[in-house]
């Protein structure tokens, strides 16, 4: 007679408590994926099983609930199979869909291991570079100041004004223009910001000079820098005829403090002539002074843009995911993360999204374990069950074994 078979029922009920327990144990982990263990019977030249065995261990990847967080670098993954490329600092790879992450001191965002989250980095003109992935690094440094080339301002000038009976134009004195307005700051190459404003002054019916001040000097020594007379026209219905492009050039600017000259074209497109009272509808210009990096955030296509202190945005990287073509075979490495292997097949790597096959991110999110507490504590009293019925096997073939034994 053979113990083998209430024998190996111990061994694989065991083996179904231990996965058991385990899933259990991590029902709170963060990206934590369930398993189920897989058994197969025994036979060897006989009618009659000589017991079972433990087959594999069978995790279940499907999409765990979705937990909000205040933390904006904790990251979700959404609707998709893919998992955070994760590397080390001797250039291991691993993978994870444990999406809670930090800073360090060098600006790389890694997990609680230390391991770097990998992605595309940006290139000199502020796209993405492509290519292979590395280590995503947040810039420290200040961003660098852009002295202003264009400002874009509509106007209405009031059709009612009068052409102003004293001259020469004076910026000091308003009985020489109709109406002024600032068109500033702007910003030299050093990041200095200086007062730009703009005059308007009626000449003739529908036509008006232009003249501006820099920090309260006149530009064109005086003259009007909108060119010949008259330099804005308007049609009769209050729409600007000339220039034709909407376009004002202003003189080049130089101010003492070493920074380059500063030329700016102003785009007065839009403005127009109505028998309303004068007035300001848009402007904005494309200069700024340096800033720091005050904050930054992960968007569903991966992408990091960062927010400076001089209100200015910046793409500062891209967030990969992978995916494979069989999860089942990565090898676990513990701490949530798993390595490549053949079963699993070779990563496929691309930026998230969308309706692709890796998922989009959602940032101040985290990806709950998908263990189901309810059925797990059912299984564990199955398993239990199924433990103590092979003990009860093995019991009663020592029971027949010792009726045997005292046979005389």
């Amino acid at each position: 007679m053979s113990f083998s078979q209430g024998v190996s029922g111990l061994g694989v009920a065991a083996a179904n408590l231990d996965v058991i327990g385990n899933n259990i144990a991590n029902s709170g982990t963060i990206g934590f994926k369930s398993a189920a263990a897989t058994f197969q019977d025994i036979y060897a030249g006989s009618r009659i099983g000589l017991g079972a065995s433990v087959s594999g261990v069978v995790q279940n990847f499907t999409q765990g609930v979705t937990q909000s967080s205040s933390r904006p670098l904790d990251v979700a993954i959404l609707s998709g199979d893919g998992f955070f490329r994760m590397a080390s600092t001797s250039g291991e790879i691993m993978y994870t869909r444990n999406g809670q992450f930090t800073k360090d001191k060098d600006g790389y965002i890694v997990n609680a291991n230390g391991l770097r989250l990998t992605g595309y980095g940006v290139n000199a003109s502020g796209g993405i570079n492509g290519g292979t992935p590395a280590a995503i690094q947040i810039p420290t440094q200040a961003m660098t100041p852009n002295a202003t080339t264009g400002v874009d301002a509509e106007f209405n000038l009031d059709a009612r004004s009068t052409v102003p009976t004293k001259t020469p134009f004076n910026p000091t004195d308003s009985a020489t223009f109709n109406y002024s307005n600032a068109a500033g700051p702007v910003y030299d190459s050093l990041g200095n910001a200086h007062d730009l404003s703009v005059y308007f002054v009626k000449t003739a019916a529908n036509a008006w000079d232009v003249y501006a001040t820099a920090d309260g000097v006149a530009l064109n020594a005086g003259a009007p820098i909108s060119g010949a007379a008259p330099g804005m026209t308007f049609d009769t219905n209050g729409n600007l005829t000339a220039p034709a492009s909407g376009a004002i050039t202003l003189p080049a600017m130089t101010f003492p403090n070493g920074s380059s000259p500063v030329n700016i074209k102003i785009d007065l497109s839009g403005t127009t002539q109505f028998g309303t009272a004068n007035g300001m509808s848009k402007l904005s210009q494309d200069g700024y002074t340096s800033g720091v990096l005050t904050s930054f955030s992960v968007n569903p296509d991966g992408t990091i843009t960062g927010k400076f202190s001089n209100e200015q945005s910046k793409l500062l990287g891209q967030v990969v995911l992978s995916s494979f073509a069989n999860p089942n075979g990565l090898e676990p490495k513990g701490d949530n993360m798993y390595a490549e292997t053949q079963a699993s097949g070779a990563a496929l790597t691309s930026t998230p999204g969308e309706g692709t096959k890796q998922g989009s991110l959602a940032a101040g999110a985290l990806e709950s374990s998908n263990v189901d507490l309810t059925a797990e504590l059912v299984n564990l009293i199955v398993a239990q069950r199924n433990y103590q019925a092979n003990a009860q096997t093995v019991k009663t073939q020592d029971q027949v074994m010792q009726t045997l034994m005292n046979i005389r």
